[in-house]
């Protein structure tokens, strides 16, 4: 791992898993029915400090983007394993929460699949898909990145839950106490 990585642009620099990871997530939204795409990113009823909050983490989120895509992957190190290994199990929980996602009911909270052991596994998945890319390029900056706009994103996945409080009320009320909030955290 290094602090500050070399950027350069190449063929094999962490864009590929990058790539891979947008395009099966995206695939994903264009098969999608569009009520369940829309209630994916409904952001109404977000205080202007979630909203601010949630842009600057995006900020941290396109600097990372930026080191990842302009990064080599380490693909001789044992931090490229460890990362390969997180990004793919990232991947598969991430095909399997938007899965369970699309399967609910729009009048109904999604607490069915992996929401049973977290509340916000898209969230989760999506985290343990960047950290991995973060070994896998072997870059202490791009790491610190992902944790600034995962902190700050923080208070919109606060927002989300309100919204749903106010939407789903006492069944995601219920929820809220029977399921942490990132699966064996808080």
């Amino acid at each position: 791992m290094e602090l500050t990585p070399t950027l350069r642009i190449g063929l094999l620099n962490g864009w590929i898993l990058l790539a891979v990871e947008f395009l099966i997530e995206g695939g994903l939204l264009l098969v999608f029915p569009k009520e369940v795409v829309s209630r994916l990113f409904d952001r109404s009823g977000w205080s202007t400090k979630q909203r601010v909050a949630t842009t600057l983490g995006k900020l941290f989120s396109l600097a990372c983007l930026v080191l990842i895509v302009l990064t080599p992957l380490r693909i001789n190190s044992s931090v490229f394993i460890v990362g390969i290994i997180l990004y793919a199990t990232g991947l598969a929980g991430l095909v399997v929460a938007m899965l369970n996602f699309r399967d609910t009911p729009p009048d109904q909270p999604v607490t069915k699949g992996v929401y049973r052991i977290g509340r916000h596994p898209q969230i989760a998945a999506l985290f343990v898909i960047f950290l991995g890319i973060c070994l896998a390029i072997g870059s202490w900056a791009a790491l610190f990145t992902l944790v600034m706009s995962r902190l700050l994103q923080h208070l919109g996945i606060l927002a989300e839950e309100e919204m749903c409080l106010r939407r789903y009320g006492d069944a995601y009320r219920t929820y809220m106490k029977r399921v942490p909030r990132y699966f064996m955290f808080f």
